[in-house]
């Protein structure tokens, strides 16, 4: 553990707390994908299925129970609890062309050739590019909401400082995964034209917006 993965990983617990009050206390999950949240949520479930055969640490542990319990919290509000308040007609990314060849990729490219392995590594395929049907969906609507901008920017946040945690763990463990440098970095890359429009519009009261 070091510092670039703790608040790595304290943005990204704090972009999720974000979404699920902005939903629960407007009532509403008007401006949020829920293709993105199912892409999530199946990310975790991919990722954390480790929960069953090992076990690392409490911290460890607890934050797997934490986001796949979230994101499926997430998922639920959108399409059972709110699904009146959700805009499906703008949430209209193809998400199959995000998933098969992720699925593909993953099953040609990965460290081992196990069934925990691939869906690790589909995981880590899929996490890089869940946002999409988010962007995707705002730059239909034209603009975001202050405070789904505000997940946005801790969700994005979140990835940066993983990179450089890869960094550090590199100079200082001797650890390098190419897999999840790569995908780290276009996810980061993926949130480049947000963050300068959060910094030079959100950050100075202005709605945020994403050209089309």
């Amino acid at each position: 553990m070091n510092i670039f993965r703790l608040t790595g990983d304290l943005s990204h617990l704090a972009a999720i707390i974000i979404l699920l009050l902005k939903i629960w206390k407007s009532r509403s999950c008007a401006g949020i994908s829920g293709k993105s949240q199912i892409l999530f949520a199946i990310v975790f479930t991919a990722r954390y299925l480790d929960l069953l055969t090992s076990f690392i640490s409490l911290y460890n542990t607890s934050m797997k129970v934490i986001y796949i319990g979230c994101a499926y919290a997430t998922v639920y509000l959108i399409y059972a609890k709110f699904r009146a308040t959700y805009d499906g007609n703008h949430d209209s990314f193809r998400v199959e062309f995000l998933v098969v060849p992720v699925g593909g990729l993953a099953v040609l490219i990965n460290h081992t050739f196990s069934p925990l392995e691939i869906l690790w590594t589909f995981s880590i395929y899929l996490e890089s590019v869940a946002i999409l049907p988010q962007l995707f969906m705002i730059s239909k609507t034209g603009e975001a909401e202050t405070i789904t901008t505000h997940y946005l920017f801790c969700l994005g946040m979140y990835r940066t400082l993983y990179l450089f945690n890869w960094v550090w763990r590199f100079y200082f463990e001797g650890f390098f995964d190419m897999i999840a440098i790569v995908a780290g970095l276009v996810q980061t890359v993926l949130y480049c034209d947000f963050f300068y429009l959060y910094v030079t519009k959100v950050l100075k009261g202005k709605k945020l917006s994403l050209p089309a």
